[in-house]
């Protein structure tokens, strides 16, 4: 375990069995993860599945301030991903919970096990936005400011649910 706390960015999504209320259960569950706080979290976004069918994705995006390993805080968010039934039959297939770790501080890897920065970060709309709502000004690792590839991603369609908005 790290002794100094580091950001890191967590995508949440879900499209299978109530996604909305599914996001925001993940979301609950990343609050109770040891030695990291949940410092922001961005709207609730819907958005089709990119190169994949199914229904809609709901998205969002948290930051986290943690003393975890990169390596570890992936494992705990597989192990939050398993006990909400997430299955990795094939590439892309519809969630229950899907947990992405985004960002971890200024870390760059590109191993197998631990790819940072995400490889589509930067390609996803359903990943920028929610990300630069709640980190504006955020820098990737080997990208850059991440808000000059929004522009790249805005035929991906994306709407921000109301807060209000029964759940679908």
């Amino acid at each position: 375990m790290r002794t100094a706390s580091v950001p890191a960015y967590v995508g949440v999504g879900a499209n299978l069995d109530q996604p909305r209320e599914r996001v925001e259960q993940g979301i609950e569950a990343l609050r109770s993860l040891p030695a990291t706080q949940l410092a922001a979290r961005s709207s609730l976004y819907a958005s089709a599945p990119v190169d994949a069918p199914g229904p809609d994705y709901v998205n969002a995006v948290v930051a986290l301030r943690t003393t975890l390993q990169a390596d570890a805080l992936l494992q705990a968010l597989h192990g939050i991903e398993a006990r909400f039934g997430r299955e990795r039959s094939v590439r892309n297939a519809p969630r229950t919970l899907d947990l992405d770790l985004l960002l971890y501080d200024d870390l760059r890897s590109d191993v197998p096990t631990l790819r940072l920065p995400h490889p589509r970060l930067h390609q996803r709309a359903f990943v920028l936005q929610p990300l630069l709502e709640i980190a504006p000004q955020l820098e990737a690792p080997g990208l850059g400011p991440l808000a000059a590839y929004l522009e790249r991603v805005q035929d991906q369609p994306i709407r921000r649910i109301d807060p209000d908005q029964t759940a679908e």
